[in-house]
């Protein structure tokens, strides 16, 4: 007596004991599985999590009635298709029942036959429910993700499906893409579309932690571990606890320390600097990397078992050169938002504009593109500009009117390109400009600078 492969869950609620051990031996007899109970509170206890596929109750009992119990389960969201038996049926009753949502309603004495169609048609029923219910879930998923990651291109369209499948899942994610291309994006989303929405998504840049710094800030510390330690901290692990934690730029985390992050993963407990036993985390545990990792394992700068605990899933964000005519799409996009924040008309795109879109190689990837379209708008506020001026780096003279911070990214994004034009190995290029070789991993990943593009290791 079954749908499917799985035999039929059912849940008999009646405080005639005879009853309920007569319907327990039909079902059981009839393939079911079956679980009784002699009052209605007790079934309600344990429904959340036992999930039955279809109840089957008493109208007149003791307690909570069988009326009564239909109008708690509608109160509690969605439940099992629910036969009412009784042996004092009436019409009014009946018309009660159905009102409040009975899939069916038997009177006593009733054949066996006629029980055992109604669990079947009612766990049919049921399925046929909880499909259309997960389809309306997906359709209402796939359209916000339209709404965050957008484009038609086939890579495009392959990730937002490759998110709804890991969303559904607690296992580890890796994320693959260049610079700029939205990995943090893609963390949200899966974060979004999981179960653990309600609690905190934390995303965190390993490149931009001091590698002292890094055991604490990651796993947390106790008040006077360290000098400076003056409270307690429970680290990015702690803070995530119940929730996602987003490691953006994996392969910058400390060879040292992987080992601690490989237990965290493993065994789901984390050692707080100055704590003299674990922690336990939960955590659903996403990262991402725009650096192939193969070649830092060969090295020995990151550890294989670690990479292959990261990349259970691997999710993969194509590069915006390869997008096709989601550069078309994803530009206006970006004119409309940035005209809205500015207050002003988007600007017409005109022949030569798309042109100079095509061409571009886009290095940046949808980071670039935020920025070229913004300064767009702003050249657009003062009746001047083009694209192919919006894409040059350099800041023209009119840019004097944008605000302190825009000309203040400029100016930094012109010293770091300079010092990566003299070439040099990267910490030769950090002391130039005088900061730590993580803090102008950080910076380049913001400005959309990549190392390759200067011949850099």
């Amino acid at each position: 007596m079954s749908t499917s492969d799985t035999p039929i869950h059912v849940f008999i609620v009646d405080d005639d004991r005879e009853m309920r051990q007569s319907l327990t031996q039909f079902l059981t007899r009839s393939g079911c599985v079956a679980t009784s109970f002699n009052a209605a509170a007790e079934a309600l206890e344990v429904l959340p999590s036992a999930r039955p596929d279809v109840l089957v109750s008493d109208v007149r009992m003791p307690g909570l009635s069988g009326l009564e119990l239909l109008q708690k389960l509608n109160e509690s969201g969605p439940r099992p298709p629910t036969v009412m038996i009784t042996a004092h049926g009436d019409v009014p009753m009946a018309v009660e029942a159905m009102r409040l949502g009975a899939f069916d309603f038997i009177e006593k004495p009733f054949l066996p036959a006629r029980l055992h169609d109604a669990i079947r048609r009612a766990a049919e029923f049921g399925r046929l429910r909880d499909e259309n219910a997960h389809l309306r879930q997906r359709l209402r998923r796939l359209s916000g993700l339209d709404r965050v990651l957008i484009g038609e291109c086939a890579g495009m369209r392959q990730l937002r499906e490759d998110i709804e499948d890991a969303a559904d899942t607690e296992a580890p994610v890796l994320i693959l893409g260049e610079t700029g291309t939205g990995k943090e994006l893609v963390a949200q989303a899966l974060h979004d579309l999981s179960r653990r929405c309600g609690q905190a998504f934390v995303p965190v840049n390993c490149a931009a932690i001091i590698d002292s710094l890094f055991e604490s800030e990651m796993f947390g510390h106790m008040a006077g571990s360290f000098t400076g330690a003056a409270g307690a901290s429970p680290g990015h692990f702690g803070a995530a606890d119940g929730g996602t934690l987003f490691l953006d730029e994996i392969g910058a985390c400390p060879a040292q320390q992987q080992p601690k992050l490989l237990r965290a993963l493993e065994a789901g407990e984390v050692i707080p600097v100055g704590s003299p036993a674990p922690k336990t985390v939960d955590v659903r545990f996403i990262s991402a990397t725009n650096d192939a990792l193969e070649a830092s394992i060969k090295s020995g700068a990151f550890r294989e078992d670690l990479y292959f605990r990261l990349n259970t899933l691997v999710l993969k964000i194509p590069p915006l050169r390869d997008r096709g005519d989601d550069v078309l799409l994803l530009f206006n996009h970006y004119l409309l938002h940035f005209a809205k924040i500015h207050e002003t008309e988007p600007p017409h795109i005109s022949a030569e504009d798309t042109a100079a879109l095509i061409a571009e190689s886009w290095p940046g990837n949808v980071r670039q593109m935020r920025q070229v379209a913004e300064r767009r708008i702003l050249a657009a506020r003062r009746g001047r500009g083009s694209v192919a001026e919006a894409l040059r780096t350099a800041p023209a003279e009119s840019d004097r009117e944008l605000s302190l911070k825009q000309n203040v990214e400029h100016y930094e994004r012109l010293l770091i390109e300079k010092a990566l034009a003299e070439g040099g190995p990267m910490d030769q290029v950090a002391e130039r400009l005088g900061i730590a070789r993580r803090t102008l991993n950080e910076k380049m990943q913001r400005h959309g600078l990549n190392r390759r593009d200067h011949n850099l290791e």
